[in-house]
C-alpha cells in the first residue's frame, strides 16, 4: 500500500478537532495493536474489556510508533493526543491517512443475522463473473482480486478496514462487498467508510450477550442505514425488523421480498430442480432477470435475491446479471455437499442461530427421501439464551437428533449441552454425544440410503477451541474422513 506522510498540524486536520493535534508531527499508518505498529505510525491506545492500551505503549514506540492518541495521559517520548472518545476517530483518521479509499470504491455492505455471507460472497462473484475487479471481506476472510487472506473477525477494527480498502484500490479493484456486523457497528469499527449502497437480509435471535436485548441488536443494524455511511440502502421486508427498518429509513431505499409483488424486487416464478432452481426475479418497472440458480436451500434464494439487488444499484444490466446467475458457486461451509460416492447424503452448514437451523433443517427435508440426522452443538462463552432454542429446532426438525460440541472456549462442554437439551424429552430419537468426532462417527454408522446427515454449527472453521487451545478440526474433513473409513 503506498503511504502518504502527512503532517498532523491545524491546516491538514481541519476537519477534525483543531485542539487535540497541537504538535505538528508526521505520520504514515495508524494502528490501534502495538504488535503491529510499523515505523512511522501513529498509535491509537484504546481502552479494552480486559486492559488499556497504553500498557503497551513501549512496544508501540519500540515498533516505530512516531504520536500515540488516547482517552488518557501518557509520559512518554512520543508526542501525544488525548480524546475522551479515540475509538470514535480510529475510523476517520484512518481514512483521511489513506486517502480516502472508500470514495475510489464501488463498496456494498451486508449485514443481518443470516445470510450475510453468501450475500456477499454472491456480489462478489457477479462482479468477478462480468470482469469487474472486486474485492471481498467477510467471516471467510478478505480476498482482493483472486488473493486470499485470512480474517481475523468479520468486520476488521477500523485501522484495517480503512488500510484495506487502501490496498484494494491501489491494486486496482473498483468495486468492494464486505459484511458488516452489530457488533462492528457498535464499536464503530466501520467509522469512516461510505457504502454505495447497504443490505438488510434479516434479524434473528444471536449476540444477545453482546446487544442484552432485542431491540438493541435492531438498533445496532439500524445505524447503518443512515446518511453517515450509505447513499442507498436495501431491505428485505419479508421479515418484522425487515418492515420496521423500512419504515424508519430515512435515506434512499428500495426492497426485496421473496412474495410481496409490491416490493422493488421480487420473485415472478421459483422452480424446483434437483441442483437448485429456475428463477425469474422482476423490478418494480416490470423487467425480469431469469436464470438456472444452481445452489440448494431455499434461504439461498433470499440471498440471491438481495445479491442481485446490490449489484443492479451498483450498475450491472439485467442481461449481465441474468447471464451470470447459472455460474455462480456455493460458498464454503454452506450448505456444502460431502460425497464418497455414499448412499446417503452428507452436508455441512454454518448454521449457527435458532432461525438458521430451523432453516436449513426445512430445506434439507425437502429434497431428502429418508431421514434427516442432524449434529449440532452450541459455542461457549457465548449468547446462552440461544441455546436452548437451538436445541428445540434440532430436535423438532431432525428424525435423529444428535447433541454434540462446538466450540467450548472456557466452558464446559457438558454444561452447554444441558442448556440446549433442557426440557427435551430425548426418547429414542435423541442422543448426546459430547465428543464432535464421535458424534460424526455415530451419524455416519447410524445413516441408510436416502438419509442425509446434516452436521451444523461450523461450517468453514478448521479449528476447535477447548480451554484457550485450539485444535485442528474440520467438520468437512472429519465427515468425509468417517464416510471413506465406514465404507472399507
Amino acid at each position: 500500500m503506498s503511504s502518504r506522510p502527512v503532517k498532523f498540524d491545524k491546516k491538514a486536520l481541519s476537519s477534525f478537532d483543531q485542539k487535540l493535534f497541537n504538535t505538528d508531527v508526521e505520520v504514515s499508518g495508524v494502528s490501534i495493536n502495538a504488535a503491529e505498529v510499523k515505523s512511522g505510525d501513529l498509535f491509537i491506545a484504546l481502552p479494552g474489556a480486559k486492559t488499556h492500551g497504553i500498557n503497551f505503549i513501549d512496544e508501540a514506540i519500540s515498533n516505530g510508533a512516531v504520536a500515540v492518541l488516547s482517552d488518557r495521559k501518557i509520559d512518554c517520548s512520543i508526542p501525544v493526543f488525548i480524546d475522551q472518545t479515540p475509538r470514535n476517530l480510529v475510523g476517520p483518521i484512518s481514512d483521511w491517512l489513506y486517502n480516502n479509499p472508500f470514495s475510489q470504491l464501488v463498496a456494498a455492505g451486508i449485514t443481518g443475522t443470516n445470510g450475510k455471507t453468501t450475500t456477499t460472497n454472491l456480489v462478489k462473484q457477479f462482479w468477478d463473473l462480468n470482469g469487474i475487479h472486486s474485492g471481498l471481506i467477510g467471516t471467510l476472510g478478505v480476498e482482493i482480486g483472486v488473493e486470499k487472506i485470512a480474517g481475523v473477525r468479520t468486520t476488521p477494527e477500523a485501522d484495517e478496514l480503512q488500510a484495506l480498502a487502501a490496498v484494494m484500490v491501489e491494486r486496482g479493484s473498483t468495486h468492494l462487498a464486505m459484511e458488516v456486523s452489530s457488533i462492528a457497528i457498535d464499536q464503530s469499527r466501520v467509522s469512516g467508510a461510505k457504502y454505495k449502497v447497504v443490505a438488510f437480509s434479516n434479524l434473528t435471535q444471536d449476540h444477545l450477550d453482546y446487544h442484552k436485548s432485542m431491540d438493541e441488536y435492531f438498533n445496532a443494524k439500524a445505524k447503518l442505514f443512515t446518511s453517515e455511511y450509505a447513499q442507498n440502502t436495501l431491505i428485505n421486508i419479508d421479515n418484522s425488523y425487515g418492515k420496521k427498518l423500512f419504515e424508519i429509513c430515512k435515506i434512499t431505499k428500495k426492497s426485496v421480498s421473496r412474495n410481496d409483488k409490491n416490493a422493488d424486487w421480487h420473485y415472478s416464478k421459483i422452480e424446483s430442480q434437483s441442483d437448485g432452481y429456475k428463477v425469474e426475479i422482476s423490478d418494480k418497472n416490470g423487467k425480469v432477470i431469469s436464470g438456472n440458480f444452481p445452489l440448494i436451500g431455499e434461504h439461498n434464494l433470499d440471498n440471491l435475491l438481495l445479491a442481485i439487488a446490490v449489484v443492479s444499484i451498483c450498475g450491472l444490466t439485467n442481461t449481465q446479471i441474468s447471464n451470470a446467475i447459472n455460474k455462480l458457486k456455493s460458498v464454503p461451509g454452506r450448505l456444502e455437499i460431502i460425497s464418497a460416492g455414499q448412499p446417503f447424503s452428507a452436508i455441512v452448514d454454518y448454521a449457527h442461530t435458532p432461525d438458521a437451523v430451523s432453516r436449513v433443517l426445512n430445506s434439507v427435508k425437502s429434497f431428502t427421501s429418508g431421514r434427516v440426522i442432524g449434529i449440532l452443538g452450541c459455542g461457549g462463552d457465548r449468547d446462552k439464551s440461544k441455546r436452548s432454542p437451538m436445541g428445540q429446532a434440532l430436535f423438532a426438525g431432525s428424525e435423529l437428533a444428535i447433541f454434540t460440541s462446538d466450540n467450548p472456549r472456557s466452558e464446559k462442554a457438558e454444561e452447554i449441552l444441558k442448556d440446549m437439551t433442557g426440557g427435551i424429552n430425548l426418547g429414542e430419537k435423541g442422543f448426546v454425544l459430547t465428543d464432535r468426532k464421535d458424534a460424526i462417527n455415530f451419524a455416519v454408522k447410524m445413516a441408510k440410503s436416502g438419509d442425509c446427515i446434516l452436521l451444523l454449527g461450523k461450517g468453514h472453521e478448521s479449528g476447535q477451541e477447548i480451554n484457550g487451545v485450539v485444535t485442528p478440526f474440520d467438520d468437512r474433513v472429519e465427515l468425509l474422513s468417517s464416510i471413506r473409513q465406514a465404507a472399507k
